[in-house]
């Protein structure tokens, strides 16, 4: 019998909790999912948005590609919280460092999944977490980029042109709605990578609620096109039910006393 996959619906993988371990003697909590049944066709490395703005591991839409793409396209995700990050894995060690010392916490998880053999790492980065795959990401093993809200605040123009000089492939999932960088904006600021890729999302807003279905196909369409899109809505298995109110008081009520207007800075 088909079980409807809903919000907070947990599909069968392989979860365990993972410890990374950065250059400058920080330890960060994560977790990560694999197929049950079968080998990863790639890999997603997620980079949360801002955490002094309620990002962590578990913003819902990471914490729904953890619970849903093992099953659903045969991926890995590794998501994790940056040094002084809590969710409700724990709280990683260290600071909020204003994505200086964040560049330590992108290694060391591109560094586990390198160990861990896992195939064809694409960073997955969300609002901060995009500036921190501009900045620290282009490796050597990683694949690719996925950018979603991007605000460009921390990264600069030479961190663009060094991915548009690496030819790696850069896709910005941009919201129509979004209250720092839309899509004209955003098509005139990554022009500057050839490669990119800008992705106009009608009707989304910077935080993508309501939304994350139409984002996990979006990255699933990037790192296994061989997977048929949209995503199944339906399952035929096992199923388990996320608490919700475990993540109640982290996503959008976190934002709640945050300014929405064009010069306010971002909370992601």
């Amino acid at each position: 019998m088909s079980n409807q996959i809903r919000a907070n619906s947990i599909l069968p993988a392989h979860r365990e909790d993972i410890e990374l371990h950065t250059a400058d003697g920080v330890t960060l909590v994560g977790e990560l999912a694999r197929p049950l049944d079968r080998d990863p066709v790639a890999t997603l490395v997620c980079l949360h948005p801002l955490p002094t703005h309620g990002g962590m591991m578990d913003s819902h839409v990471y914490r729904k590609a953890a619970w849903r793409l093992p099953a659903l396209a045969g991926l890995a995700v590794l998501r994790f919280n940056t040094r002084g990050t809590g969710s409700v894995r724990g709280t990683s060690g260290g600071s909020f460092s204003k994505a200086v010392d964040e560049r330590f916490d992108v290694a060391a998880a591109i560094e586990y999944a390198e160990f861990a053999d896992l195939p064809h790492i694409w960073l997955v980065g969300w609002s901060f977490g995009t500036d921190l795959t501009l900045m620290y990401g282009l490796e050597p093993s990683v694949s690719g980029a996925i950018l979603l809200s991007p605000p460009l605040r921390f990264s600069q123009p030479s961190h663009l042109e060094a991915w548009a000089e690496d030819g790696k492939p850069v896709t910005a999932l941009i919201p129509e709605f979004d209250d720092y960088l839309r899509p004209a904006e955003a098509a005139e600021r990554f022009a500057v990578i050839p490669q990119a890729e800008v992705v106009p999302m009608p009707g989304a807003k910077h935080l993508w609620v309501g939304d994350a279905e139409k984002v996990l196909d979006e990255i699933v369409r990037r790192v296994a096109p061989d997977v048929t899109t949209p995503l199944p809505t339906t399952w035929d298995g096992p199923m388990e039910t996320g608490d919700s109110a475990a993540y109640a008081d982290r996503t959008v009520a976190a934002f709640a006393t945050v300014p929405r207007d064009s010069a306010a800075e971002p909370p992601a």
